[in-house]
């Protein structure tokens, strides 16, 4: 089956896929023909999302289709003191996490190490780095900061403009988030702005005109991003805002959690759509005792999208209220645990009584251990048997948005070999 008829047999409009089992879709060798040959980069007009993995971090990079481009979290974890928990650390653990994306990042961005935009997601140290772990501090100008994360990456690569979700204001929601993170944020920002002249914005709730195509504005007008969450915050369609803490903060219960503050966007693309939320995810008791999950306020504001990226790892996250509204074709999670993509998020996702039709669930990897102690659970036949080795996913969305593919990319070596594609309209 050549690339032609597979988009041709297999695939339809919207959220449904005429194939029932992906497992048998990869077993009749229906891929397409870069799979084994290495990746063929960006052209003008794709829009390109990729989800790297180091087996430590999140951190995706987006390329607009202008060339614009973004690195969109950038931790590193101590991931190895997680013992059995641990997943394989890709390449190697011989270089840290922000090295190795600094790296992947300059073999697939047009301007090679300049990037326009670098946003953090919320302050945890899997998304931004920290000063806790082994890393290496530096003391540059009469600037002290510690090379972890994002600084690890600065040393490769050189960011226009980061965007924050609270600078120069400290994080309201301290207690609950890394005070190690936070610090070595802000001395790491200093410097930046200082030296090396880094622009710091901070995210504005429900703009459309702040994470903007910068080197051929115009030029696709169909691209948007719209900020949609933030700071305990959603924003509306309408314009309007709703503080998802409000009848706490009435009760004088003003306890939040750093997870339910990251920063959330849609990113569209002619009738393509994206989903991103950070670790968006947060449980708790109303003061009239009504048990909430934050989640379903986001899924009044989100709509349908064709790719979504799952909250907080798959870890206690994913409402079906959201999961309903989003119905993306695929799922993607970024993974560096084996607590990641828990049974109770995988059944919802793989759930068609929530929405009907196949789709497939990405993780940059299913361990082992993992798909050995759930092996028979029914949402695995949803799983990419690709992400089993571990990879890089790369969303390619074609020009004008109608046509995207996924790939999955080797993340054992920086041969950037194509391992399997899949295409979509």
């Amino acid at each position: 089956m050549d690339r032609r008829d597979f988009i041709k047999n297999s695939l339809l409009a919207g959220a449904g896929l005429m194939l029932a089992d992906w497992k048998d879709a990869f077993a009749a060798g229906c891929h397409d023909n870069r799979a084994g040959k290495p990746w063929q980069g960006w052209k003008e007009g794709q829009f390109q999302i990729h989800f790297i993995y180091t087996g430590v971090a999140e951190s995706m990079f987006l390329i607009f289709p202008d060339g614009t481009s973004m690195l969109l979290d950038c931790g590193d974890f101590d991931a190895l003191a997680r013992g059995e928990k641990a997943v394989p650390l890709l390449p190697s653990a011989q270089r840290h996490s922000g090295e190795w994306i600094a790296r992947y990042v300059s073999r697939v961005n047009p301007a090679i190490t300049d990037v326009d935009y670098m946003l953090l997601s919320h302050y945890h140290n899997d998304h931004a780095g920290s000063d806790k772990f082994y890393a290496e501090k530096m003391i540059r100008d009469g600037q002290e900061y510690c090379l972890s994360g994002f600084s690890q990456a600065a040393e490769t690569l050189n960011f226009r403009k980061a965007i924050d979700r609270c600078y120069p204001d400290k994080p309201d929601s301290l207690q609950y988030a890394d005070t190690d993170t936070v610090d070595h944020m802000r001395r790491f920002y200093a410097y930046m702005e200082k030296h090396r002249g880094l622009q710091i914005e901070k995210f504005r709730l429900g703009a459309t005109d702040q994470i903007v195509p910068l080197h051929r504005p115009g030029k696709y007008p169909s691209f948007q991003v719209r900020n949609i969450c933030g700071n305990g915050y959603i924003a509306y369609p309408d314009g309007s805002i709703k503080d998802l803490f409000q009848a706490r903060k009435e009760a004088g219960k003003v306890t939040k959690n750093e997870n339910a503050m990251s920063l959330g966007m849609i990113f569209s693309y002619g009738p393509f759509r994206f989903y991103t939320a950070g670790d968006f995810s947060a449980k708790f008791n109303d003061p009239d005792g009504t048990q909430r999950f934050i989640e379903d306020d986001i899924a009044d504001v989100c709509g349908h999208v064709n790719v979504a990226k799952v909250n907080h790892h798959g870890h206690n996250s994913m409402s079906a209220k959201l999961v309903k509204a989003l119905s993306p074709q695929v799922w993607v999670s970024c993974v560096w645990d084996q607590l990641h993509n828990l049974p109770p998020c995988m059944e919802l996702l793989s759930d068609r009584s929530i929405y009907p039709g196949s789709r497939i669930i990405c993780p940059t990897i299913m361990p082992a251990e993992r798909r050995e102690k759930d092996g028979d659970a029914a949402w695995m036949k949803d799983v990419a048997p690709e992400s089993y080795d571990g990879g890089h996913v790369v969303v390619n969305v074609e020009k004008g948005g109608r046509r995207y593919s996924v790939s999955w990319l080797t993340a054992a070596d920086e041969s950037m070999t194509v391992r399997s594609v899949l295409n979509f309209k």
